[in-house]
């Protein structure tokens, strides 16, 4: 390695699981990595909760103190893998303002305080990357950053939480139930002791509102994007979307609307088997990307854990060398195109609704005249007896989400109908 190289810099806010493995790459493969960034990369403080040893990493270098970190004159660029909002925003904020690059894996802070943090960095003139905010190692804010930079992206459609994957991969190929199956998560690493933030899918609408700003080039924040998680989800909801040659899947969803507006959602779909998100099983991410040049592209690898996410951590962490050594900034984020979030009542889907009804002659009729009412076209039915009530299977043609919720409104008055159990939007035409 030449002795002309120029010496970088790096502390790090956070030394858990992530912070743990980045901590222990970098010092492992600090000349390869060098020799890559085209300068001296130097690991010099890790700010942590505690002084506790942490095996395959100094001592010396561990502190309590992070406001230390971000005000050393001496560091170049500051890792962030502490997560939450604060003090991370604050240390952050603080660091750009002392013309620190930051590398970010915080997909809860950017989608919350995103445009003050971009814009700080933007105005300071220093780097703020993010791949590891969405989907682990999968390099799918590369790839939107810069690789398709000159197209114009449609659609972004994804699975991006590990736990909700694993969990209906489970039921579907095994025929377990929902709870069940999350405990197994729970036991293996897959899910937290409190797993609200997947299960509900926060952590999803979270990567979706990352997603959606950087398609389109306008802020959204977290607060924008539609949530539904998948506790609703039962076995019998799972064997009718294996009937119909499906499997549901929790996915992020950022579409451009025929109005120009963005549309911005998380929740439980039925895919076609000959979907290829439909294949990615247990707790893989995928991300499908639909754009007017490039046409229809797969992300797909491993989302989360320790590895994965400091792998595209370190992808940055190479990036940003380049630029500080050779003293440029890469490419910030733009949001030129402001576009409005549309209204999710506007938003037009297929949905499958499953609903037990009195088993009697006119039922059907009864029932497909309520969904006409609110101008819904109706698909495919299915109707099987059980003894005094019967189940209907209905599923529509695409219908906007406010004529969906009417028709439900209408059909849960109805003393035909004993109870609507699940309402599931569907992706592609369901035979």
């Amino acid at each position: 390695m030449s002795a002309e190289l120029k010496t970088i810099s790096i502390g790090m806010l956070g030394c858990g699981v992530v912070g743990s493995q980045v901590a222990r790459l970098l010092q492992s493969d600090e000349q390869e990595l060098s020799e890559r960034s085209g300068a001296l990369l130097v690991l010099k403080k890790i700010g942590a909760r505690s002084n506790a040893a942490r095996e395959g990493i100094n001592p010396s270098m561990i502190t309590t103190d992070l406001n230390s970190i971000v005000n050393d004159p001496e560091i170049n660029i500051v890792i962030e893998v502490m997560g939450g909002i604060e003090p991370a925003r604050t240390l952050i904020l603080e660091a750009i303002k002392n013309k620190k690059s930051v590398i970010t894996a915080n997909k809860a802070l950017l989608a919350t305080h995103g445009h003050e943090l971009f814009n700080a960095a933007d105005a300071a003139k220093v780097d703020l990357y993010y791949e590891a905010a969405v989907a682990g190692a999968i390099p799918i804010i590369r790839s939107m950053r810069e690789s398709l930079a000159g197209d114009q992206i449609t659609r972004v459609m994804g699975i991006v939480n590990g736990t909700t994957n694993y969990i209906l991969t489970k039921m579907h190929e095994e025929g377990r139930a929902f709870n069940d199956v999350l405990k197994e998560a729970q036991s293996l690493g897959y899910a937290e002791a409190d797993p609200t933030a997947d299960i509900e899918g926060h952590d999803a609408a979270a990567k979706a509102a990352l997603l959606a700003s950087l398609a389109f080039h306008s802020t959204v924040t977290i607060d924008e994007v539609y949530c539904e998680g998948i506790t609703g989800i039962s076995i019998d909801d799972v064997n009718a979307a294996k009937a119909m040659g499906s499997v549901i899947k929790l996915l992020a969803i950022a579409e451009l609307t025929v109005k120009d507006e963005i549309s911005v959602r998380v929740h439980p779909v039925m895919l076609p088997n000959s979907h290829p998100l439909a294949s990615v099983r247990n707790a893989f991410n995928a991300v499908y990307v639909e754009s007017e040049a490039a046409g229809q592209l797969m992300f797909y690898g491993r989302g989360a854990g320790g590895a994965p996410t400091a792998s595209a951590i370190l992808g940055d962490l190479v990036a940003v060398t380049r630029h500080r050594a050779y003293s440029t900034v890469g490419y910030g984020e733009s949001d030129y195109a402001d576009l409005d979030i549309a209204p999710v009542g506007d938003v037009k889907s297929q949905f499958f609704v499953r609903l037990h009804v009195a088993d009697k002659s006119g039922v059907l009729a009864a029932i497909a005249q309520v969904f006409a009412s609110e101008n819904i076209s109706i698909q495919t039915v299915r109707q099987a007896g059980l003894g005094s009530d019967a189940e209907l299977v209905v599923v529509t043609h695409a219908a906007t989400e406010s004529s969906l919720k009417g028709c439900i409104k209408k059909l849960t008055d109805m003393d035909i109908v004993s109870k609507v159990e699940s309402v599931i939007r569907v992706e592609g035409l369901v035979a």
